[in-house]
């Protein structure tokens, strides 16, 4: 390690050992990871090449974002509660909301809890 390095002046008793996958993996038999499609949630940081960490085993909430199946494909978005019912909603402008059937909640595949990106690659 480089005498510069921010790692040196880490004090040892903070660091454990610990992986990557037990800090962000709740539950390994019901994750999964996905690389997302598109710039439709760009505005809530979730980029075109970015890996997401999902959980599909987790109770769904409005105001997460979640991973849906509709309309014969996969759609990443921001689950939220509107006038009373469900609907998804982009982090983009450009793409309007998309209503859920009131039985909407079988369309919900997963819950997105973490993004990864790669930088310079």
């Amino acid at each position: 390690m480089a005498p510069d390095s921010p790692a040196t002046s880490l004090p040892s008793t903070n660091l454990s050992s610990t992986t990557l996958a037990t800090q962000l993996i709740r539950c390994p038999a019901s994750t999964v990871l996905l690389r997302v499609s598109g710039e439709s949630m760009q505005g809530a940081g979730i980029s075109h090449g970015d890996l997401l960490i999902v959980d599909r085993g987790l109770e769904v909430r409005a105001g997460q974002v979640v991973v849906a199946w509709l309309e014969g494909g996969f759609t990443l978005k921001l689950l939220v509660r509107h006038r009373g019912r469900l609907r998804l909603e982009a982090a983009h402008p450009a793409y309007p909301p998309l209503e859920l059937a009131p039985s909407g909640r079988p369309q919900i595949w997963g819950v997105a809890l973490h993004v990864i990106r790669t930088h310079g690659a």
